[in-house]
């Protein structure tokens, strides 16, 4: 069934109402399992426009949930997903279903799949290319457990399957763990779900090799007892894709082939009936097999699947996708710090002919849409590979040209060996625009950006930076851009607070902060609050608040965690009575730490009050009551710092 817009009614689905486990599936024959994948579809049309989340991705896959939960014995055999855009009809059939609408809201369902919700989510996820290492490591747990049991009655091991988009087997850490399995003679069945995307359309050399595949006039049928036949793929079974090498790889002789894997496919993944007679053939074969799927991103949706890369996920009906954005103070209407870096990019480039552009497939996300198209020939999309996309930069940068990386401060984290050692430790010119840093609301702990601060602010030759608004988010890119060395700017997700921006760059002094305001000034309890960042604009509302109680208060922001403006830190030390810092960071580590250790260098001594993320993973919710909740609203800075104060004023 197609649909051409989302239900605001739920709809109507008596079968899937009646699914609380998978087990209930291997009741079903052939045709009421085809009537579930069209309740099941139209439930994630509903809740998912309820709620807002992952979309595309988990309409394209609601036959092979379906069929992978029929034949697979779950949770006994472990089915692992990766990354999880696509886990939602796994939820809906494991249990969940009325909580679906709560996804990604306070207290509700997770984004993704996460082992303290459901016994069936047997490995939690977000991060993509983890699914055949974890599925390997069970695997060989089970089988090693297995063979070392001392009794007759030990438990053989389960089966252990793994779900992979194309888009994820670009990592290398996928290319790791098939290299490993083989190496142990595992027992993994991997079920590739090749839809030709990631988050945006696949790219690179295994994109086409995938192509070829697909489109060479062969493939693997797959036997009803698990054995391979090379068979001829029927004219009407073609599909369109991207160009493919001249001289690709036939299906009896392809990559996956050569590492290792015995290799079945592509089938085609909306054809329910061959879904089920493949897996079930494959479910009890021994070794390594790959089962190549294709699948359709946003099947069964027009719309979605005529724009795969809009689709890949949505907000609420009737919810801006901006969401609620405070102006108070605002002057301009507030734009997305992903296009501020964007427009940056290309108004620099224009500048200056050395600057190249990469990203680890996030063109979209990361705002170089328009730079892509503009300079094609200095856009570098690397697909997901962020350790690559480091090393690549550090390069380009020992031949005089000048790199800016885009991503995610989540995704640097997988990237910061090569930081260290392949750009920091070298002292190369590469500049880093750090999108989604802090909370990041509704993907929640696995998307979170919490600990670059601690993380970045050790490396020698590193400047890091994170702006109070459009504005100076644009010039700090700048400052980057023009320092001699690795420098990086972190700045949040979505909307800015609509500050002027202004066109003409203008560098800023590397260190060197701002006080933005001062009040009660001859008031004999002063604090001096020292804002990063975000947090920015919450400390000087919370400053008005304090003020009115008479407390004398001054605002600093700070600009650059590294290097502190160690000046400004001796200056309001002589005038000041304590110190705050405020950071939408882990407290543990984080910018405040930086402070109280250049105090104590200075032989400054003074109470300190570290205002930050607390010291544990924080669950998913709207970003503004994550922050309410971790006391890092207006309020919330205010009320912390008026108990401080008055603990340090009256002992």
């Amino acid at each position: 069934m197609m649909y051409t817009q989302i239900p605001t009614l739920r709809p109507d689905t008596p079968l899937l109402d009646e699914i609380e486990s998978p087990a209930q599936l291997k009741t079903l024959d052939l045709s009421e399992l085809k009537t579930l994948a069209d309740e099941l579809r139209a439930y994630l049309l509903y809740a998912t426009g309820q709620s807002g989340g992952h979309f595309g991705a988990n309409l394209g896959v609601v036959e092979l949930t379906l069929a992978l939960h029929t034949v697979l014995d779950t949770p006994r055999d472990r089915l692992v997903w990766d990354v999880g855009h696509q886990a939602y009809p796994h939820k809906v059939l494991t249990g969940r279903r009325e909580q679906l609408t709560t996804i990604r809201s306070k207290n509700g369902l997770a984004a993704f799949p996460a082992r303290d919700e459901s016994e069936f989510d047997t490995f939690g996820v977000g991060h993509s290319s983890t699914s055949i290492s974890a599925a390997l490591g069970m695997a060989l747990a089970q089988r090693y457990q297995f063979q070392s049991s001392s009794t007759t009655s030990a438990v053989k091991p389960a089966r252990v399957a793994c779900v992979i988009g194309d888009g994820a087997m670009t990592a290398g850490m996928a290319f790791e763990a098939m290299n490993d399995a083989v190496e142990h003679h595992a027992d993994l069945l991997v079920v590739l779900n090749d839809n030709d995307m990631s988050i945006s359309g696949s790219v690179g050399g295994l994109a086409q090799h995938l192509s070829g595949l697909w489109q060479n006039g062969e493939y693997v049928h797959v036997n009803d007892d698990g054995s391979p036949e090379v068979r001829q793929r029927p004219e009407w079974q073609f599909r369109a894709r991207k160009p493919i090498p001249e001289h690709t790889q036939t299906n009896t002789d392809n990559l996956f082939k050569a590492i290792g894997f015995e290799y079945f496919g592509p089938v085609d993944g909306h054809d329910l009936p061959e879904l089920l007679r493949v897996l079930n053939a494959l479910k009890d074969r021994k070794g390594c097999r790959l089962l190549h799927v294709y699948t359709t991103k946003g099947k069964g949706f027009t719309p979605a699947e005529q724009d795969q890369i809009g689709y890949h996920a949505i907000a609420k009906l009737g919810i801006n996708k901006l969401g609620a954005v405070s102006t108070k103070h605002a002057s301009h209407k507030p734009i997305k710090y992903s296009d501020i870096f964007g427009q940056f990019l290309c108004d620099q480039a224009a500048l200056d002919p050395r600057l190249l552009a990469i990203t680890p497939a996030m063109c979209e996300g990361s705002g170089m849409v328009e730079f892509a198209k503009r300079y094609p020939d200095r856009f570098f999309d690397v697909a997901i590979a962020e350790q690559h996309a480091l090393t690549l930069a550090a390069g380009m940068a020992c031949e005089g040209v000048k790199p800016v990386v885009a991503i995610y401060s989540t995704f640097l984290q997988r990237g910061y060996d090569q930081l260290i050692h392949d750009i920091c430790l070298q002292n190369l010119d590469v500049t880093f625009g750090i999108d989604r840093a802090g909370l990041v609301g509704e993907d929640g702990a696995t998307h979170a950006g919490t600990f670059d601060y601690a993380f970045m602010r050790t490396l020698p030759n590193l400047v890091l930076m994170a702006p109070k608004d459009e504005n100076e988010c644009r010039q700090m890119l700048h400052t980057a851009y023009q320092y001699a060395g690795p420098a990086a700017v972190r700045y949040p997700r979505g909307a800015g607070i609509g500050s002027q921006i202004v066109e003409a760059f203008t560098a800023l002094p590397i260190g060197q902060s701002e006080i933005l305001l001062s009040l009660n000034e001859s008031s004999h309890q002063k604090v001096a609050l020292l804002a990063f960042g975000s947090r920015v604009m919450a400390t000087l509302d919370a400053a008005q608040q304090l003020a009115s109680t008479g407390l004398g208060v001054t605002v600093v922001n700070m600009r650059f965690i590294k290097p502190l403006d160690l000046d400004v830190l001796q200056r309001l030390a002589v005038s000041h009575h304590a110190f705050v810092t405020v950071e939408e960071h882990a407290v543990m580590g984080g910018a405040g730490s930086a402070v109280n250790e250049a105090l104590h260098q200075l032989f400054i001594v003074k109470p300190v009050l570290n205002l930050g993320l607390s010291d544990r993973f924080l669950s998913h919710g709207e970003h503004g009551d994550m922050l309410k909740d971790e006391g890092l609203d207006g309020a919330g800075i205010a009320n912390s710092v008026q108990i401080f104060c008055t603990k340090i004023f009256t002992n």
